[in-house]
């Protein structure tokens, strides 16, 4: 197993505040959500531990050098915009020149760390470019170019993933139908970046590396709502991520969607660690549930 590896995953949370407008009088609720229990249940399940910075504390609580980072293996972001990390307190508040936080991960990759994208409104370039990824350090190191504008595509008809190298570690012995998904970020792969699975004429799942680390792009959510609500077991991805260990991928029956838990362990084939039935982190909410976005 790959007991004692880390794993931090940022992003992963939102706030909503509601107005509720009735004739001349109106009312407020605010709700908070974590999209990432299933994710997290996952990677604790695999003997990793996990660290959550959720997208309010990113700006604090994100390593601001290269050694804190280095405490970590692999690095996840996942709806998390670029602002976030840029926009220490220090710099927005006070004017204070900090480290750049997204030179960090590109450089963590470049010794050896890994790095995952995963898809969602505010990953790669993201809803009306808001995430704004394009042409940043984090862009440098990902095996795929964004799109300068607004990447996201959405298919309320389904668009069914195809997988074009099946023989690639992180696909074998994986189902051959993959389920639909609702939506994904348009992304262009790199030249010598391998493009693993598609989603219409796209990429969808593309693995590259940078300096001595590696990294993965999946384009799509991990869960609602570009991912549909309920999947069935359809296997592990195996990819070698960084170092001699792999990053495994589990997609099991959920009832908030699809668990992607991109997972470093040593794992041989055939053996499956257990999952636990329910997430070890629910959502939590303030007022009335609300799915991820």
């Amino acid at each position: 197993m790959a007991a004692g590896k880390r794993v931090l995953l940022a992003g992963e949370s939102w706030v909503m505040h509601t107005i509720h407008q009735k004739g001349f009088d109106t009312f407020t609720t605010t709700a908070y959500g974590e999209g990432h229990g299933w994710l997290r249940a996952a990677l604790a399940a695999g003997g990793f531990e996990v660290e959550h910075p959720p997208n309010h504390l990113v700006s604090v609580q994100f390593p601001t050098t290269a050694a804190a980072l280095a405490a970590y293996d692999v690095v996840i972001l996942s709806d998390i915009g670029s602002n976030t990390r840029l926009l220490n307190p220090d710099t927005f508040e006070r004017s204070q020149s900090r480290p750049n936080r997204l030179h960090l991960p590109r450089d963590h990759v470049a010794g050896g760390g890994g790095l995952v994208m995963v898809g969602g409104y505010l990953t790669f370039q993201g809803i009306d470019a808001k995430a704004r990824y394009a042409g940043t350090a984090v862009e440098e190191a990902l095996p795929v170019t964004m799109l300068a504008i607004d990447d996201q595509v959405e298919a309320p008809e389904s668009v069914i993933p195809r997988v074009v190298v099946a023989d690639h570690p992180i696909v074998a012995g994986l189902a051959a139908e993959w389920p639909g998904l609702l939506g994904y970020n348009r992304i262009i792969a790199k030249p010598g970046a391998t493009v693993i699975a598609t989603a219409g004429d796209d990429p969808l799942l593309v693995a590259g590396s940078h300096g001595a680390g590696r990294t993965v792009a999946f384009a799509s959510d991990r869960g609602p709502h570009w991912a549909p609500p309920r999947l069935p077991r359809v296997g592990w991805l195996r990819p070698a991520l960084a170092g001699d260990h792999r990053l495994g991928c589990r997609r099991g029956i959920t009832r908030r969607g699809m668990t992607i838990a991109w997972i470093r362990s040593a794992l041989e084939p055939g053996q499956e660690p257990e999952f636990p039935s329910t997430p070890s982190a629910r959502p939590l909410f303030i007022g009335s549930p609300a799915p991820g976005y």
